[in-house]
């Protein structure tokens, strides 16, 4: 389906995976590169619908428009806000939780942290990219501590764009969050053959990491 968002940042993509019985609702945005038709969106929507959560996933304004730089955080945040507002107006009464891939997730994030009285319960990171890869840093982060919600941080231990001493670092300063690190997943959460595991296996286990935390709030 096709929200209009206002005249400014226009029309986006958005697509609602509804389980049969539905026990919360999770925004899933996508990373910086890849929309939310990419391969691990849509897998890791389809998992998280088999475990009934409904899942929505859109298109930033500048991916709709076939731009490759996300450009203004801030629209990019206006974009997340109103798209939080269609879906807790239209779905309220169900727990409503929002998450993203990489970018998506850092975007969200800073919705949270500059938005009072928002009806979510928790917030998810599929890979928070912490710094550019080399650049080791915690300075992304410093937001974070103006979150109030609980926040669950799923992390690979090979990600270059999140060094997992530092992400821990992060997360142990923070009043109400857990990690859950994934050894040898880079930051697409790919493994190689040396893991023992698959993609797909990590795929799943992210879904399922993500499922229990949302059912345990």
């Amino acid at each position: 389906m096709e929200l209009f968002l206002n005249e400014k940042l226009g029309k986006i993509t958005l697509e609602i995976s509804k389980p049969f019985t539905p026990k919360a609702t999770l925004i899933l945005a996508h990373g910086a590169g890849a929309g939310m038709n990419h391969a691990f969106m849509k897998d890791l929507s389809l998992l998280l619908t088999n475990q009934d959560i409904r899942v929505v996933r859109f298109n930033f304004p500048y991916m709709e428009q076939g731009r490759k730089s996300p450009g203004s955080a801030n629209s990019n945040i206006s974009c997340w806000q109103l798209v939080y507002s269609y879906i807790q107006a239209e779905f309220d009464g169900l727990p409503l939780f929002i998450s993203g891939k990489s970018y998506g997730g850092r975007m969200a994030s800073h919705l949270l942290a500059e938005t009072e009285d928002l009806k979510v319960k928790g917030i998810i990171y599929f890979g928070f990219p912490l710094h550019a890869p080399g650049k080791d840093s915690t300075e992304r982060a410093s937001h974070l501590q103006a979150i109030t919600q609980p926040q669950l941080f799923l992390q690979g231990a090979k990600d270059k764009l999140a060094n997992v001493d530092l992400i821990k670092e992060v997360t142990n300063d923070l009043p109400n969050a857990s990690l859950k690190v994934f050894e040898y997943a880079d930051h697409s959460f790919h493994v190689p053959k040396k893991s023992g595991k698959t993609d797909e296996e990590i795929l799943e286990q992210l879904s399922d990491e993500a499922a229990k935390w949302i059912f345990q709030l």
